[in-house]
């Protein structure tokens, strides 16, 4: 993959810094009620003490159980089953898939790009290794090449961002939409994407456009049908 694209995408990192903000905030107010709610004397110390361990405890539990929901459950249908088909296309527990699927989502919306495509991509590139790397040095789910792209990664990312796969999508996503304006349409920006801009069968476009077409036909069909 070749193209140096300054985009500043944050949507995917700032869902996750409310959520843990929000898991954290729950914590310190359950925390809170739970001192509150103890007033031990000299002679109770040992039965307070053991009191307060238990209702912390289940103070602290219950809102990290609330924010670790199944997150597929905030997935559309659509991809849902989506999904679910990956997951038995290339043999990957659909709990790894999820914060990909979710990732796809948000970064598609915001750049009003099309998740489906998104995945198929990624399908094509590393097939949903998040830690997979090419010959020449591409990382990740979208096969990032770091050395074109290390100033496009979001503040805080991480000491590897391009193995994240949060951002890695996101360069990814900034890297195709560039491309695609830069060639003047999909299948150009496809191809440029993939490495190869000047190739007349446009395989690498074909491809990519062959998978996100399986995936559209897996989105409209009951979610326990296989394609």
């Amino acid at each position: 993959m070749s193209a140096t694209i300054a985009l500043g995408n944050m949507e995917g990192r700032r869902i996750d810094a409310t959520l843990s903000l929000i898991q954290h905030s729950l914590i310190i107010v359950g925390l809170m009620v739970a001192l509150g709610t103890f007033k031990p004397s000299v002679a109770d110390n040992a039965v307070a003490d053991s009191q307060y361990a238990a209702e912390s405890a289940n103070t602290i539990e219950v809102p990290e159980t609330e924010a670790l929901k199944p997150a597929a459950e905030e997935l559309p249908l659509r991809l849902q089953r989506v999904l679910d088909f990956v997951s038995r296309r290339y043999r990957v527990a659909p709990e790894a898939l999820v914060p990909i699927f979710e990732a796809a989502q948000a970064v598609g919306r915001e750049r009003r790009l099309d998740p489906l495509l998104i995945i198929a991509i990624i399908g094509i590139e590393s097939r949903f290794n998040p830690f997979a790397e090419s010959a020449s040095g591409a990382k990740g789910l979208m096969q990032v090449i770091p050395g074109y792209h290390l100033d496009k990664i979001p503040q805080g990312a991480g000491l590897q961002p391009f193995l994240d796969p949060v951002t890695n999508i996101q360069v990814g996503v900034h890297v195709l939409e560039e491309a695609i304006r830069w060639r003047g349409g999909l299948t150009a920006g496809l191809q440029h994407y993939g490495g190869a801009p000047e190739d007349p069968e446009t395989g690498y476009a074909n491809k990519v456009i062959a998978e996100k077409e399986r995936l559209e036909q897996a989105a409209r069909r009951n979610s326990g049908a296989r394609v």
